[in-house]
């Protein structure tokens, strides 16, 4: 009895994977009139969408509305007075979370189809560096490209002496609980770590943070994160630094996480849940990456300033590829290789790429840190503004602690940094963003008209500190 064969497809690109950087390099090819496959084995976003950014955002949001209702217990809070305490219902938020993700995922798979881009529901296997057999729900397909682009993404990496599993979760367990822990110890005070951990502080879990590095948020200067340490203090989270998780052990009818502690002890923290977040690693297993030809730089794939690979019309993209892992350089990636394969002339090489922390307060980073301008042999000067002397930090109720902070050659006064910690200056990364890549001076950020009252006010004001002519304070 013969063996049916398997259909093959053909397409000019080929994209694997359908986060943030694969769908949004398949729609641009698509609208550039190339024909276009993207095959993803999970849900149309990735992980940002379906179990990271987005719902991490969601949760975090849920959990700085539940707060806020507590503050108003009792005495109340700016004139607002609750008479008995708010009730959390996770299971419900959770639900919440999951319309947002499925709503978004929805949008990704229109927008694919209104750019012609046939998706594939499956995981592909190379067998050489254009073809892949796709298993999924239509069986067994062969799909054949002129050019692939590699957009598999990346995933948690486990402690070898906590692997996930039970009581021990990463970051995409934690935001599919349908019941608050008690007692929640987080392995990792990266943002991950943070932003999570603060979110249940948040929501009335016990939270302890143990990390390996002598502070928190070690890619960020302690300028940055000391409002998040003052904050962290403030809000009962106990943090143990220069400290190491040695495994899970039971304890009753429960947990407890054994840590090194820095001056060599062992201590034991009882744990009902361990979200452990201490790094993620390029997603290189399981698909025949080895069977493709391609070069790599330690973890990761090698690729040039135009995302090639060392095998021709191969292309690598994302988290793959190194730091920073971020969807929007994924993204944006996606997008300039899509247009070079349709011919265009790109290279990708941004001024800067800007970095947020949805921790409490938020922090983001765009360009050289005064450290880093130091380190590199610049002459900087740096000043910054407080959120305390804007008004609207303070119609906020978020001007206690936060600034913004403003690097610029002294030679020519054009900015090549900008810093801020505090309440919602993720929204303002945008506009460092624009101006460090525009090549602004101090004087263009000065001589632009900020409305008032907004936060953006307090970048124009940084600007004008370091001109020596401060206004508001």
């Amino acid at each position: 009895m013969s063996t049916p064969s398997i259909k093959t497809v053909t397409a000019k690109v080929l994209v694997v994977g359908g986060g943030p950087g694969g769908y949004v390099a398949a729609i641009r090819a698509g609208q550039l009139g190339l024909d276009t496959v993207l095959v993803e084995a999970d849900r149309l976003g990735g992980t940002c969408l379906i179990r990271g950014c987005i719902p991490s955002k969601a949760l975090i949001h849920v959990a700085a509305r539940f707060e806020a209702m507590e503050r108003s217990v009792g005495g109340g809070h700016a004139g607002i007075a609750l008479d008995t305490r708010p009730r959390l219902d996770l299971a419900a938020a959770t639900r919440w979370k999951d319309g947002i993700v499925d709503r978004l995922s929805g949008g990704v798979a229109a927008l694919l189809r209104k750019a012609k881009v046939r998706v594939l529901h499956g995981w592909a296997v190379f067998s050489d560096a254009k073809t892949c057999i796709v298993q999924g729900r239509d069986g067994p397909l062969t799909v054949k490209a002129e050019h692939v682009i590699l957009a598999t993404g990346s995933e948690p990496v486990p402690l070898p002496a906590l692997p996930f599993g039970g009581p021990v979760l990463s970051s995409t367990e934690a935001l599919s609980l349908d019941r608050l822990p008690r007692r929640l110890v987080v392995v990792g005070g990266g943002y991950i770590g943070l932003e999570l951990g603060s979110a249940f502080a948040r929501m009335g879990s016990a939270v302890t943070v143990v990390e390996a590095q002598p502070r928190i948020l070690p890619l960020y200067d302690e300028a940055l994160t000391d409002p998040v340490r003052r904050w962290l203090e403030r809000s009962g989270v106990t943090v143990h630094l220069g400290a190491r998780a040695l495994g899970l052990e039971a304890e009753g009818e429960g947990h407890a996480l054994a840590v090194r502690a820095a001056d060599g002890g062992t201590i034991r923290l009882p744990a009902d849940a361990v979200l452990s977040t201490v790094g993620r690693r390029p997603r290189l297993e399981g698909w025949g990456f080895e069977t493709m030809g391609v070069d790599r730089k330690g973890a990761f794939v090698a690729v040039d300033d135009q995302c090639r690979t060392s095998m021709r019309d191969v292309w690598a993209i994302g988290d793959l590829v190194g730091e920073p892992m971020l969807a929007h350089k994924a993204s944006a990636q996606g997008e300039m290789v899509a247009e070079i394969i349709a011919g265009h002339r790109r290279r990708f090489a941004p001024v800067a790429i800007p970095a947020v922390c949805f921790t409490e307060p938020e922090i983001v980073s765009v360009g050289l840190s005064p450290d880093e301008a130091s380190a590199q042999g610049i002459d900087a000067i740096v000043d910054r503004f407080p959120f305390a002397a804007n008004g609207r930090a303070l119609t906020l109720d978020s001007g206690e602690s936060g600034f913004v902070r403003l690097v610029a050659r002294r030679e020519d006064r054009r900015v090549i940094g900008i810093q801020a910690v505090g309440a919602h200056v993720s929204e303002l990364s945008g506009e460092f963003a624009l101006a460090l890549e525009m090549g602004a001076e101090l004087e263009d950020v000065a001589g632009t008209i900020h409305a008032h009252p907004t936060l953006g006010e307090t970048f124009h004001e940084a600007a004008l500190r370091l001109l020596g002519r401060s206004l508001h304070f």
